[in-house]
């Protein structure tokens, strides 16, 4: 047996791999144990399996998504982790670059099966590896670097095994609960566990620690303490009461702003951990800790433990209320239930948000570090879109020269790479720049030939960046877009406003329609004139802003940014049928905004439209993708009375392929080769043959047709995407990434995932896979499949 497949047995057995891995079946490839381990998150996770806590937690950058910077940093950890703790000579192990480009994965698998001949790994009782005379497979390790799909997904099953050992605290407060002694009488328990951290370690621990120590550790708790009695004893009224319970949705409604204390405490407890590590390091705070905690309760819980407790507290509101929804047979109570349970809702994806955003100001810090000549802090330029190699010429100097690039929201920074480090050579402001496609580049799969242009709007200097694959390029320019789209957001300019990216220092409602601006940092958009607050996707929606008149008399300089917008429903312009492709060259004329791309028969709903402008704005309905196009490559869209044709949406092994139906002449087709006369004849004959001949990776027929119950179709194949019914868009949702999907109120969505980040789950919407907020969606819980 092959000493790959070996070492995918052995990670099985460390409960490291999920055992249904393609690279531990039959049929599995080395590539696809190469592809899992590239992120080096499963590596790291291997060491603690071994050895607990080898690797902190909070060194292990859980979701890198194939950054480079990020994917490098966790195999780095790993290589450093298995010398320090492991003993592994340095001769024996891998370099980082021989994973992530998989340069030399067969020196990944000798270095695995060094770890695997260890006592430490030894004493766990699993079998090392190779035991058996491997075949020789050193030709299979070579040309994997030309396989490497930087542009693939991420596997949400893949991390199933090593995932459950994320401690946030949830089973901390789960065994709290658990040990509560049962009431007497049905009510509401008292605080019992709430005072602890106050009563029995605050208190005790000032003689100890420092003020700032102190308040670096328990924060605003005795803030919550108080906030949280008082809730308490108008629950217990409310319960109690006259009205058996109706005076619940008020009160959730009325605390809902006094719960946002917990906003700063959801940020810091994770610094406040680590701070209270670092100095229980010390033997006399260690002793004095576990005094406290045995006076508190009998020693089952540690400080540590018990700081999580308030952060799940507020996490499990909406859970209750969801429960009362269930159970409430009275319309009108329900609806009120259901009012209060949005409140909280919206609270906890506050809460979750503040977390997530701390994980990504983590990540920027990181790269901060290893970045020199750069005296900015990364964060005032936004969220990180994408990183990685690229090569860059500019007007001054025309010759290619090799590059990493940091895109974050506002900026590039261009740097160049020194060993495990990086210089800045340039920060290129994208709020001064447009793209423009540098076209398909050559098909003979030359790689550094793909390529697009940052053109500076004033004129001045411009540069051409130069991608290794197609694929790649494709990636950076939907990030690109995606982050140009933040800065111009659509609606931006409507009714007057300036809407434009900012961060609140506190937490602040969205004026249109009163929910939760979520993070810690440009958590939405802010008027510059009117200072209203708002969400992307409610911009248009806020009515003429208070101070337009004044803020134009006031600066005689009309705004740099896109022209201003009217409402759609005000239009009454109508949709256009896209007759050219149209792929962003040439691009719009000055800094209207981005280009929308377009294919021959793609619909385009008109948003701004002259009839003496060559250019007009619009949506594509099927995407949802706004920007500008040329008018001259559409036509009026005449909708037919016959209904909507769908096309067919065949699944291959685990993504879902969307393929167009292409009409013209009145005869269907998929490619120019072969056409047919209705669109039932197209989908019988490609049910009966392959449809390689149209598509070279997809060698497959249509075999299950959309929506057919799973008791026909059969049992499902290994590694099918999973379904996890459907959902309904209560709101719209902009994305602000690529990751991310945007939904149009209304939208039903198929749930394929409620992994990831708490709070946001993983849906598929016309063809298009992305995150979306869990609580902008109403869960239909009669399409499970």
């Amino acid at each position: 047996m092959e000493a790959w497949r070996q070492c995918a047995r052995w990670l099985v057995a460390a409960r490291v791999l999920p055992a249904g891995h393609r690279a531990s079946s039959p049929g599995g490839q080395v590539w696809d144990l190469a592809q899992a381990l590239r992120d080096g998150v499963l590596l790291c996770h291997l060491l603690n399996a071994l050895l607990p806590r080898a690797v902190p937690p909070r060194d292990i950058c859980p979701r890198p998504q194939m950054s480079q910077f990020l994917c490098l940093r966790n195999i780095r950890t790993f290589l450093t982790a298995c010398a320090d703790k492991f003993g592994l000579p340095k001769h024996r192990l891998f370099g980082a670059f021989d994973l992530f480009d998989v340069q030399d994965f067969g020196k990944v698998i000798d270095t695995l099966s060094t770890l695997s001949w260890t006592p430490i790994a030894q004493s766990k009782g699993f079998t090392p590896f190779p035991t058996e005379d491997c075949v020789g497979d050193d030709d299979i390790y070579s040309g994997l670097s030309d396989l490497i799909d930087d542009t693939a997904e991420e596997d949400d099953d893949l991390y199933d095994c090593v995932e459950a050992e994320r401690d946030d605290g949830d089973e901390i407060y789960e065994d709290l609960m658990r040990v509560e002694p049962p009431p007497a009488t049905v009510s509401v328990p008292p605080p019992t566990h709430g005072s602890q951290c106050p009563q029995h370690f605050l208190r005790p621990l000032r003689h100890f620690l420092q003020p700032q120590d102190l308040e670096s550790i328990f924060i605003n708790i005795e803030e919550l303490l108080q906030l949280h009695r008082l809730f308490l004893g108008e629950l217990r009224g409310a319960v109690g009461g006259p009205g058996g319970g109706r005076g619940l949705p008020p009160l959730f409604l009325a605390y809902k702003e006094r719960f946002l204390l917990y906003g700063r405490y959801c940020s810091q407890v994770e610094a406040a951990a680590r701070r209270l590590d670092q100095l229980a390091a010390g033997t006399d705070l260690r002793m004095k800790l576990q005094e406290c905690s045995q006076r508190a309760n009998n020693g089952r819980f540690s400080l540590r433990d018990l700081l999580m407790v308030p952060m799940q507290r507020v996490l499990k509101y909406h859970l209750l209320l969801q429960e009362l929804v269930k159970l409430t047979p009275e319309p009108a109570e329900r609806e009120r239930l259901r009012a209060a349970l949005d409140a909280m809702r919206d609270l906890a994806q506050c809460v979750n948000e503040v977390k997530r955003d701390n994980e990504t100001l983590k990540q920027l810090t990181s790269v901060q570090l290893c970045l020199h000549n750069m005296p900015q802090s990364l964060a005032q330029f936004g969220r990180p879109k994408i990183d990685g190699e690229l090569k860059v010429s500019s007007t001054e100097r025309r010759s290619k020269v090799d590059r990493y690039g940091f895109l974050l929201d506002k900026a590039l920074i261009i740097c160049k790479r020194r060993g495990d480090s990086y210089e800045a050579k340039e920060v290129v402001d994208l709020q001064s720049h447009q793209l423009r496609d540098g076209g398909l580049g050559p098909r003979d799969g030359k790689k550094w030939t793909h390529t697009f242009l940052l053109i500076d709007t004033a004129g001045l200097q411009g540069y051409e960046l130069f991608f290794k694959t197609r694929e790649l390029k494709k990636k950076w320019l939907e990030q690109f877009e995606m982050a140009l789209s933040n800065i111009f957001p659509e609606h931006a300019l409507a009714d007057g406003h300036d809407f434009q990216m900012f961060s609140f220092e506190d937490t602040t409602s969205c004026k249109a329609c009163q929910m939760l601006l979520r993070g810690t940092f440009y958590q939405g958009y802010r008027c510059s004139r009117c200072r209203a607050p708002a969400h992307k996707e409610c911009l248009g929606r806020l009515g003429t802003c208070g101070r337009a008149g004044a803020g134009e008399r006031g600066n005689g300089n009309k705004s740099q940014r896109p022209g201003p917008e009217k409402k759609r429903g005000d239009l009454g312009l109508p949709k256009m049928e896209a007759t050219q492709h149209y792929g962003g060259v040439p691009p719009p004329p000055g800094a209207v905004g981005p280009a929308l791309r377009l294919s021959p028969g793609d619909i385009v709903e008109v948003t701004v439209a002259e009839a003496e402008q060559l250019w007009w704005q619009g949506r594509n309905v099927v995407n949802g993708d706004v920007g500008w196009f040329p008018c001259a490559a559409v036509r009026p869209f005449i909708c037919v009375t016959q209904p909507p044709l769908t096309p067919p949406m065949p699944r291959y092994r685990t993504e879902v392929k969307h393929i167009k139906v292409m009409t013209a002449e009145g005869l269907y087709r998929l490619t120019e080769k072969k056409a047919f006369k209705g669109l039932v004849e197209l989908v019988e004959f490609y049910q009966r043959n392959s449809l390689k001949d149209c598509f070279k990776a997809l060698d497959t027929a249509l075999l299950v047709p959309f929506k057919e119950p799973e008791s026909r179709a059969g049992p499902r194949p290994p590694g099918a995407v999973r379904s996890f019914g459907s959902a309904k868009a209560r709101y719209d949702f902009c994305a602000r990434d690529r990751t991310e999907l945007t939904l149009r109120e209304g939208d039903v969505i198929r749930v394929l995932s409620k992994k990831g980040h708490p709070g946001w789950w993983k849906g598929e919407i016309y063809g298009r896979v992305g995150w979306f907020p869990a609580n902008y969606v109403e869960e239909d819980y009669s399409e499970y499949c």
